[in-house]
């Protein structure tokens, strides 16, 4: 697997679609997080874009 992700666009850019490890690492681009990090926010949030966003970036100021 190749890690230039710079042509892969999701199905649904609104939400993060767990099933799939490439767009998984897309995320973690996009969203300059770990994978963990994301599992982590998916978990609190559910797999909405905004909501991950907005709970990494809470988490991030702790």
């Amino acid at each position: 697997m190749t890690d230039d992700l710079s042509h892969f666009h999701p199905l649904d850019p609104g939400r993060i679609n767990t099933m799939d490890p490439v767009e998984l690492k897309y995320w973690c681009q996009q969203l300059s997080c770990t994978e963990q990090q994301l599992n982590e926010a998916l978990a609190k949030v559910g797999d909405h874009v905004t909501a991950v966003r907005n709970q990494l970036a809470s988490s991030s100021k702790r």
